[in-house]
């Protein structure tokens, strides 16, 4: 059903039932983006999730029964881009998978930088780096670092954000912004406090970043 919903809606899509034959799918061929349900014969799609991230940075969309805070922790830990439970509308899910597309997009020929102290990020590339070392971060993160560096100084509310990343405000049950806020925190070690929490607002970063065009 998914598979025809999405082709309807000018997609062109592939489908594999289990585990196993995902997994080749994703060595032989070149995607814009993978949805993947947990609940599959033979790997799980934790274990796709893993073997993916191992060799590449695809936008993956987490589709599943499991409600879980685990689960989602799980899903995310392991560099899912969003995770969406059943049962749902279709409409959101294409929703969603745009904006994941319209955020994991490249922009060409942007030399911009953006940078807090020693925390640096470069939109066009989506490559970040605190103290000279790699951070290895989704595109959700990299969008969510690069709103928080553009209004450094100043708190970004959780609706900003999810207004920015989903275009709907955030629900007051989901977390999934604060996932993603953690593991960049985690990611950049001794620099996590860059990052304030405010409490029952949002986050803020707390250096003014300097724009540099190259």
């Amino acid at each position: 059903m998914l598979r025809d919903f999405f082709r309807d809606s000018g997609f062109s899509v592939d489908f594999e039932a289990d585990g196993v034959r995902g997994i080749a799918r994703t060595q032989t061929e070149l995607y814009s983006l993978i949805i993947l349900d947990i609940m599959l014969p033979g790997p799980d799609g934790f274990e796709i999730l893993r073997q993916i991230r191992q060799r590449s940075r695809l936008p993956v969309m987490m589709l599943t029964a499991k409600t879980a805070r685990f689960e989602r922790m799980m899903g995310f830990d392991l560099g899912a881009d969003d995770y969406l439970a059943k049962p749902f509308y279709p409409e959101e899910l294409l929703a969603r998978v745009r904006a994941i597309l319209r955020r994991s997009a490249v922009p060409a020929g942007s030399a911009e930088s953006l940078q807090a102290g020693d925390l640096t990020l470069l939109p066009g590339t989506r490559n970040a780096s605190y103290r000279g070392k790699h951070l290895d971060l989704t595109a959700m993160e990299c969008e969510i670092l690069e709103q928080l560096l553009r209004s450094s100084g100043r708190v970004v509310s959780r609706d900003q954000l999810s207004l920015h990343l989903y275009n709907r405000p955030a629900s007051p049950f989901d977390r999934t912004i604060d996932t993603h806020v953690s593991r960049i925190r985690r990611k950049m070690g001794e620099g996590r406090d860059l990052i304030l929490s405010v409490r029952g607002t949002g986050y803020q970063l707390r250096s003014q970043p300097d724009l540099v065009k190259t």
